[in-house]
């Protein structure tokens, strides 16, 4: 009986597919679904929310530039993000405030999770995440195109990265199906470490033009979207048994919300 044979490590190439290919709606035709190319993907995950970052700060600030005002702006700039992921991200987010809410066993909690509605706990949370990134991205505008440009930047940036950390050897995955199961566990921990220090620094040093207190504080929101979702994380895996889907876009939108309120301090 013949077996299908064991798939070849994965290229930059298969690494960016299947980041774009999974985290966003962009162009992007993916062509391996296998551990070394979810491997490479994930560790590509910052790409993906770069891209995002880019044109949703380009619409904000065109915006802005065009005589809109900061509210405005913040509110194209948040909202080219859920366009950009189908709201999937979004979704996540409802989904899992759902069944850490619920109180249910963790069986009943990811089937409260899999069903196509969302309750009040998800509700609830959607609506004050919105606000809270409109609310940030508003403030930030207000100071300038180019502060409220480069934490859209940033906070899409961390989002993903907050992706590759979760990705990472150690955590599992709740389910034996879907997103979570293909990425769970597939990036080694000195390779997502390895990709935080850069895209950390990254930022920071974009905002090198605005002055060294912009560039601490760019430093710090990146830091501090990681650490609130690995709290996140934690409680998901604690509490599910493993990362969902769903999961990951609760996180993404963890991190994307905790850089903006950060970079709005100081």
């Amino acid at each position: 009986m013949s077996q299908t044979p064991p798939a070849g490590p994965a290229t930059l190439a298969d690494g960016v597919r299947f980041a774009f290919g999974t985290l966003t709606v962009l162009p992007a035709r993916l062509t391996r679904w296998d551990r070394p190319a979810a491997r490479a993907g994930m560790l590509c995950a910052p790409l993906a929310g770069l891209a995002v970052g880019l044109l949703a700060a380009a619409l904000g600030t065109g915006l802005l530039l065009a005589g809109a005002g900061p509210l405005l702006a913040a509110v194209a700039t948040a909202a080219v993000p859920a366009v950009l992921t189908r709201g999937l991200h979004l979704d996540g987010l409802a989904d899992t405030a759902d069944g850490l809410g619920s109180g249910k066993p963790a069986e009943d909690a990811l089937r409260i999770m899999k069903q196509s509605d969302i309750g009040p706990f998800g509700v609830i949370t959607l609506v004050l995440v919105l606000f809270a990134q409109v609310a940030a991205l508003a403030e930030l505008y207000g100071q300038g195109w180019a502060r409220g440009a480069l934490a859209a930047v940033a906070a899409a940036a961390a989002a993903r990265l907050a992706l590759t950390l979760a990705s990472r050897a150690g955590v599992p995955a709740a389910r034996p199906e879907g997103l979570g199961a293909a990425v769970a566990g597939v990036v080694s921990r000195g390779a997502a470490l390895a990709v935080v220090a850069v895209v950390a620094t990254a930022c920071a040093a974009a905002a090198l033009p605005l002055g060294p207190a912009a560039v601490a504080r760019q430093l710090v929101a990146v830091l501090a979207a990681l650490a609130v979702s690995e709290l996140l994380l934690r409680r998901c895996v604690a509490r599910f048994g493993g990362v969902t889907g769903d999961v990951f876009g609760a996180l993404s939108e963890t991190a994307a919300t905790t850089a903006l309120v950060v970079l709005t301090l100081g």
